[in-house]
């Protein structure tokens, strides 16, 4: 039960919980900042141990320790184990971890009822599912912040009511359409998100089936509480046939509330984003594309987790060179092999086009107008900032939700062209050159489409915009909660 704020009005107090890697960081915190500038709300982001030091490398990163930027509080939890490692071992080690991870968190929740501050909702994103059963424990509202398309969580609903082993049957062969009720087009194996496709195949590593399980775990939970509500890291106007298609499933509501990471000037919003790596200011990136002609520079990065094989980065210098145009290329130092330093080393030294660092402002990069086109991994993040800046992509997906993210890209916005991986997963150089000049050459369509997306993406996002009122809905839906809940226990 939340306290009665100085107004006479009910505070709202909310525990945003995120697993601690730079994909789910930067929308959770975001959340939780824009949670927090609304009248009456206040917002704590809980990452691991192993996140929260890396977000605050002066502090000590015990669990006992207590953070604020000045809007949000932060407090860490321990998942038992507080090294970034994913629990992919024994059963026994999965249980252990996950009930280390609800007594931590309980320990959050009972630490900010002591401050004053009682926890009114608990929202977790992706891969915390310990969280429902926190949410369980304590009495509370439970809210899952959906930090991939709305058409993936259509996806991956149909997948595990009635239409899993029909995808399984079919998971070899990439052509086959899936026919899941309510997509906005029709989704062949080869678009669906890749823990599906795999668990069909039997392919996929022990992180794979891993991340499949909790999926899997995490809708059950979700059918169990009937009330769960859903937040979905998008914009109506994007993926309006997806929402409209998933929202008959969720009883407790579904609100699109994305894109969050960009704060618009003028809009009211302020900068969530937190990066994990330190930037490569010494390069003088912004100094370089400064001095690049409009539109004529290639930008390239695969996310904060996939890293490059010797032969896919010499593919990708073969391809950047083909181009012959000036490109900025993010190759993060973390399992950066000495043979990929080497190529690094070499092209450096015949002093060519293009500059490569070890982590940029993504944000800054893609706003900036000497940058033609973005080719991307098709993490979500990356993608909803590449169309909030306006910049054409080459989709180059690799696993999870990113098929996927390609095939809305190409086939249903038009701001983009998927590339196609060899028989051994590497993006060609030859490849990589093709889409690029495609998507680069076909200015005239592709310049439209981006311009129209970028527009609706501002206006989504703008004060007063859709995705503000939606995230109002879900804030005003969980204080008549929180006054159900008093009034019941008076």
């Amino acid at each position: 039960m939340a306290d009665r704020g100085g107004d006479g009005g009910r505070t709202c107090s909310f525990l945003v919980v995120a697993y601690g890697i730079q994909g789910h960081l930067n929308p959770a915190r975001s959340l939780a900042r824009r949670l927090a500038g609304i009248a009456g709300v206040t917002a704590t982001l809980s990452v691991q141990v192993f996140g929260h030091r890396r977000m605050f490398p002066s502090s000590s990163g015990d669990e006992a320790e207590i953070t604020s930027d000045g809007l949000i509080s932060y407090l860490p939890f321990s998942d038992g184990q507080d090294d970034g490692s994913w629990p992919t071992g024994s059963d026994q080690e999965r249980v252990r971890r996950r009930r280390a991870t609800v007594d931590s968190l309980s320990s959050v929740v009972r630490r900010l009822a002591a401050a004053g501050r009682p926890v009114s909702c608990v929202v977790c994103t992706l891969n915390v599912p310990a969280v429902v059963d926190l949410a369980r424990a304590h009495g509370l509202p439970l809210a899952v912040y959906w930090i991939q398309p709305a058409t993936a969580l259509l996806a991956y609903y149909h997948y595990f009511h009635a239409h899993g082993e029909a995808i399984a049957s079919h998971a070899a062969d990439p052509a086959y359409v899936a026919a899941l009720p309510g997509l906005p087009l029709p989704l062949r194996i080869r678009d669906l998100p890749s823990f599906i496709v795999e668990e069909g195949t039997g392919g996929g590593n022990e992180l794979s089936r891993f991340i499949h399980q909790e999926f899997r775990r995490l809708f059950e939970q979700m059918d169990e509480d009937k009330t769960a509500m859903v937040l979905v890291n998008t914009f109506e106007a994007l993926e309006a046939t997806a929402l409209e298609g998933i929202r008959p499933y969720m009883d407790g509501g579904v609100f699109a509330v994305g894109a969050s990471t960009i704060p618009l000037p003028g809009a009211g919003q302020v900068d969530g984003r937190s990066d994990l790596f330190d930037q490569d200011e010494d390069t003088g990136y912004m100094p370089w594309l400064n001095a690049q002609p409009a539109r004529s520079v290639v930008y390239v990065s695969f996310g904060s987790l996939l890293t490059y094989s010797a032969r896919q980065a010499e593919e990708m210098l073969l391809g950047l060179r083909r181009l012959a145009r000036p490109y900025l290329w993010v190759v993060r130092l973390e399992g950066r092999s000495p043979e990929v330093d080497r190529l690094l080393l070499e092209e450096a030294a015949a002093r060519r086009e293009g500059t490569v660092v070890t982590w940029c402002d993504q944000v800054r990069v893609l706003s900036h107008p000497s940058v033609a086109c973005f080719v991307t991994h098709c993490g979500w993040n990356s993608t909803l900032e590449a169309v909030e800046c306006g910049v054409p992509v080459v989709a180059a997906p690799s696993w999870s939700d990113q098929p996927l993210i390609a095939h809305l890209l190409e086939e249903q916005w038009g701001v983009g062209v998927r590339a196609e991986r060899d028989a051994d997963g590497v993006l060609t150089g030859g490849e990589l050159a093709r889409c690029v000049e495609l998507v680069v050459g076909d200015g005239e369509t592709a310049g439209a489409n981006v311009s129209a997306w970028k527009k609706r993406a501002h206006e989504a996002v703008a004060a007063g915009g859709p995705s503000e009122r939606s995230l109002r809905s879900f804030v005003n839906m969980v204080q008549e909660l929180d006054e159900f809940a008093s009034t019941n226990m008076s």
